[in-house]
């Protein structure tokens, strides 16, 4: 299995995802047309399906002309983004599998972000959207802490260590700021910054990581370790910990 980071917008990522030797490509989040036509065109590939991972326009921008385009196109996305979702066409639930263009899928339904945002996984990687990001999370826009907890630490987190996420911004080296504000002497945080300083200089993405980079770096993940409890140690449990860390990130600059 072959990805190709799409960058779109100022800081967006679209994936396409195809198997080596293999003219079908799906794409994940087509935030808008114009970099997934000439990614396809440079890679020599078929757009077969469109993977959304919510609703937002930054994620699904691409989806009517993409349609147009290739014709009918099936449009994978939650149930519950009918009607906010352009074209959807398969609608999802958790745990559900498919295939496509010759690779496996399998949903993980992962509210917090929005109430129907998704997860892809396939093979060794994780297309995680705005739920999961490089050392942090997406805004609670229409979910709960408790929602948002359960989807990175109950779902995301229990994903194999080895296992590759790729998120829908560029926002790491904020993301890694914010991390070294909450936990200055994590040593992971601070090589991972270093790591990510040096692609971002040469103008390489920052995606992917692993989810076991994410249970060292990413403070989100780490709501039950003991520095970030003995900082809120007025917290009850460990969702409140992270409605507490999501509200400072809200305001980190």
């Amino acid at each position: 299995m072959r990805v190709v980071v799409v960058p779109c917008f100022s800081d967006n990522y679209s994936y396409l995802i195809h198997q080596e030797g293999r003219r079908e490509a799906v794409v994940v989040d087509p935030a808008e047309a114009g970099p997934v036509l000439a990614a396809l065109a440079e890679h020599g590939l078929e757009l077969t399906a469109v993977l959304d991972t919510h609703h937002h326009w930054d994620h699904v921008g691409g989806n009517e002309e993409l349609c147009d385009r290739f014709g009918h196109l099936p449009v994978y996305g939650h149930a519950s983004d009918a009607g906010r979702i352009p074209r959807l066409s398969e609608q999802l639930s958790h745990d559900d599998t498919f295939q496509v263009a010759g690779l496996s899928f399998r949903a993980l339904h992962v509210p917090g972000h929005t109430s129907g945002a998704l997860a892809y996984v396939t093979g060794d990687a994780v297309f995680s959207g705005d739920t999961l990001f490089v050392a942090g999370c997406g805004r609670l826009f229409e979910g709960t802490p408790a929602q948002m907890y359960e989807s990175l630490n109950g779902r995301l987190g229990a994903l194999p260590e080895a296992t590759r996420v790729f998120c829908g911004h560029e926002y790491t080296e904020n993301n890694l700021r914010f991390a070294l504000s909450v936990e200055p002497d994590n040593q992971d945080v601070r090589a991972m910054a270093a790591r990510v300083a040096a692609l971002r200089a040469r103008g390489e993405p920052s995606v992917p990581s692993l989810i076991g980079d994410e249970k060292r770096i990413n403070p989100f993940l780490r709501c039950e370790s003991a520095v970030i409890r003995h900082r809120f140690a007025d917290a009850p449990s460990p969702v409140e910990v992270l409605a507490r860390l999501r509200a400072l990130k809200d305001d980190f600059q």
